[in-house]
């Protein structure tokens, strides 16, 4: 049997609102304890180029994540390469039971497990991850000035993702297996007014092709998905814009979740449904995903959990 260990703070996941949150919650003297989880750093490891941190016209995602963890480090977070499994909310010390066999409680848990894009599961795409194949246009759209893309999906985020490229792109060609889309009526009519996009129905991708050296995109080879025929659309990027899936499987009985799975927040807080419990980043906040807004929500959680542990 592993050992058990007590934190005031407990702060599971370590992309930007748990680092965030490591650093105000240590400057409060809490000594918070963090979980780093399965991916340590969260979606920006596998981000190569940043543009849109303040303060950095340009940083790879790698580096910038090992920075905010020595930050975190710095101000006394105790920074632990673990996965929690299993958490129990329902009585004060919260419990977390980790991998590793340590058992953590912890009189208040921020949660800042994040949320994964949906990926189309293709060899070929994972093979070009970060060379052309993308999940986030606003992170990424820049690179493709002058350039065609594609965007794969037919909601709100697939079309909001096609819009945004044409600030950039030469060309965006939309694919979508249906013969419609599910996005609002409003977003469809821009999308279908724009000079600058192509919808391409009834259609699948099936590969993402490409060059080895340099790694890099030159078109997608797509299926009719009614008679089977293939397509070879020329291209410089692509984005899979069919959705994201929160990592809530921690809480998904326990707190009230929302819009897919993401945890429902008291409005202008981190508070979520259990007093003493707090949520942050992309696990919350299925509208702007962004590693700045995250951060200032683990900025928010951290003094929300103080406040609360001031209380008590």
């Amino acid at each position: 049997m592993g050992e058990t260990r007590h934190t005031r703070v407990l702060i599971i996941g370590s992309g930007p609102a748990g680092y965030t949150a490591a650093v105000y919650a240590a400057r409060a003297m809490l000594n918070p304890i963090l979980v780093q989880g399965i991916q340590p750093g969260g979606q920006l490891t596998i981000t190569t180029e940043v543009e849109n941190w303040p303060g950095d016209t340009h940083v790879m995602g790698p580096d910038l994540m090992v920075r905010m963890q020595a930050h975190a480090e710095a101000m006394g977070a105790e920074v632990i390469s673990d996965h929690i499994a299993a958490l129990d909310l329902s009585r004060r010390p919260f419990s977390a039971e980790a991998d590793s066999g340590t058992t953590y409680t912890a009189d208040a848990v921020i949660l800042a497990t994040g949320a994964q894009a949906k990926w189309l599961g293709l060899p070929s795409e994972e093979q070009f991850k970060g060379f052309g194949v993308s999940a986030c246009a606003t992170c990424d759209g820049f690179f493709y000035r002058g350039k065609k893309v594609v965007v794969i999906g037919g909601g709100n985020t697939a079309v909001e993702e096609a819009l945004f490229l044409t600030n950039f792109a030469s060309h965006v060609t939309l694919i979508h297996r249906r013969d419609r889309l599910r996005a609002e009526k409003i977003m469809q009519d821009r999308l279908f007014k724009h000079p600058k996009i192509t919808v391409l129905w009834h259609h699948e991708v099936t590969e993402v092709l490409g060059n080895d050296s340099p790694r890099s995109v030159t078109a997608v080879r797509a299926r009719n998905v009614n008679t089977g025929a293939a397509t070879d659309i020329p291209c410089d990027g692509v984005f899979v814009a069919i959705g994201h899936a929160p990592a809530s499987e921690l809480v998904r009985d326990q707190l009230e979740l929302h819009n897919g799975g993401y945890v429902r927040v008291e409005p202008g807080s981190t508070r979520t449904t259990i007093p003493g419990v707090f949520a942050a980043g992309d696990l919350t906040d299925h509208i702007y995903r962004q590693a700045v807004t995250s951060a200032g929500m683990g900025c928010m959680a951290a003094l929300d959990a103080e406040k609360f542990l001031s209380g008590h």
